[in-house]
């Protein structure tokens, strides 16, 4: 089974952004500043982009939940390393 959401970078091209890779249907990348995600988001769509607003909406909070998850297991994993 394959993950719903995906983080991404391009750390060459464009160091400072992040990009969040939705796999299910319709699929779609949300890239955004990595330091603020939530109010400056570019959205491009691999899959038609869903006519409903209300879908679409979902599906971002959707994307923003996954990131603020992932960048607490981050801060969790980062704690652990300093107690070794």
């Amino acid at each position: 089974m394959l993950p719903k959401f995906l983080l991404a970078d391009n750390s060459q091209e464009a160091p400072d952004t992040i990009y969040i890779v939705h796999t299910g249907k319709p699929r779609f990348i949300a890239e955004s500043d990595i330091e603020d995600f939530w109010t400056n988001q570019i959205i491009h769509w691999i899959d038609p982009k869903p006519k409903s607003k209300q879908e679409t909406d979902t599906l971002l909070k959707a994307a923003e939940s996954f990131l603020e998850d992932e960048l607490d297991n981050e801060e969790v994993i980062d704690d652990l390393g300093e107690d070794e």
